[in-house]
């Protein structure tokens, strides 16, 4: 009798064991968490989550301009200074386009922030060596009054405009906005220019009425220093009224064919940083406007102002190349030379796979 009992013990255990195994099998399986499978109640296996490759950074030398086309990497640079980035960013902020023209020529700069007009320069200059990927910026220019009343550009004519940036860009900007208008630059209107746009400022800061054609953040700057100084138009609305196809672009992001080709992870990495930044600069302008001091670019009190109107973007793609196709177009009509000659074709054009 005893032997029977013990059996009889002996199997329960057993079978108790058993069913206590079959249990925990289950519950692990279905959490498991390292290894490539994992079992679910059904007794089926499916892939378990796995962490994305790791990018290994490396350093990128870039520089840009000191103007509305460095507001959107300021935070770029805070946080490769700060070690937050995947890439180490060797940033240098010029004064001049001719600095950065040189050193992506020599090789020395990696990518750049540029007026967009200059990367076809160099694009043709370098036999496609240099590429574009992606617009950093649009327009950042303004039509200002001072003691005047002007409802459309058609009231221009008849007016003096004083502005800055003869034989470039703006002139064309310009020229091409006028003409949109039906106005004949060189007959219906007079067109002063200054060297520079702090004089600009100081000039029609002693007239009763001015009309001038300034870029931000000089304007905020000018409406501090201008006693009833006012935005009669914004030349990006104004021409994308005249031309719906088009728009204006001030600024894009150029990089080195070969630098791509040697870290195409690192790159696109890096545009992904970029774009973050610039989104950034939009939607944190206080704290933007305090990285643009540091960084000496525009005092933080004026940059506050004039970061929303700066039009601070980051297009990339089809659109970046519509924009910027359509825009060159327009400045080689106005003058062949302000785009290097010639229309770069679409090897120009960098986009991602």
């Amino acid at each position: 009798m005893k032997k029977k009992l013990l059996a009889l013990f002996l199997v329960a255990a057993m079978i108790f064991g058993l069913t206590a195994c079959g249990k925990t099998s289950s519950q692990t399986g279905t959490t498991a968490d390292n290894g490539t499978t994992a079992a679910s109640e059904d007794g089926t296996t499916a892939d378990a989550p796995t962490e994305p490759a790791k990018v290994e950074g490396c350093d990128f030398n870039i520089a840009s301009l000191k103007g509305p086309t460095s507001i959107g990497l300021v935070k770029l640079f805070s946080d490769s200074d700060a070690g937050n980035t995947v890439n180490k960013y060797n940033y240098s902020i010029y004064g001049t386009a001719d600095e950065i023209s040189t050193g992506m020529v020599k090789g020395d700069l990696d990518v750049a922030a540029v007026p967009c007009n200059l990367a076809s320069v160099l694009y043709n200059k370098t036999e496609g060596q240099v590429v574009i990927a992606a617009v950093n910026t649009l327009g950042v220019l303004y039509i200002v009054e001072k003691g005047e009343e002007l409802g459309s550009i058609a009231d221009l004519k008849g007016k003096t405009i004083y502005t800055t940036g003869q034989g470039t860009t703006p002139e064309y900007t310009l020229r091409y906005l006028l003409s949109q208008n039906g106005l004949d630059p060189d007959k219906d209107v007079t067109i002063e220019f200054c060297s520079e746009a702090s004089e600009v400022v100081s000039t029609i800061a002693t007239m009763d009425s001015a009309i001038a054609m300034l870029p931000q953040p000089y304007v905020t700057v000018a409406q501090t220093k201008v006693d009833g100084l006012k935005v009669a138009f914004d030349v990006t609305e104004e021409w994308e009224k005249a031309d719906k196809n088009s728009t204006v672009v001030t600024g894009v992001l150029i990089a080195r064919k070969a630098f791509i080709e040697e870290h195409p992870e690192q790159f696109k990495a890096f545009l992904d940083e970029y774009k973050a930044s610039a989104e950034y600069a939009n939607s944190n302008v206080e704290d933007t406007a305090a990285l643009v001091e540091n960084f000496d670019i525009f005092k933080a009190a004026i940059a506050k102002k004039a970061i929303p109107e700066c039009n601070v973007t980051f297009i990339t793609g089809d659109d970046m190349k519509t924009k910027v196709s359509s825009y060159l177009k327009v400045l080689f009509d106005a003058n062949p030379k302000a785009v290097g000659g010639k229309l770069p074709d679409d090897g120009i054009y960098y986009i991602a796979e």
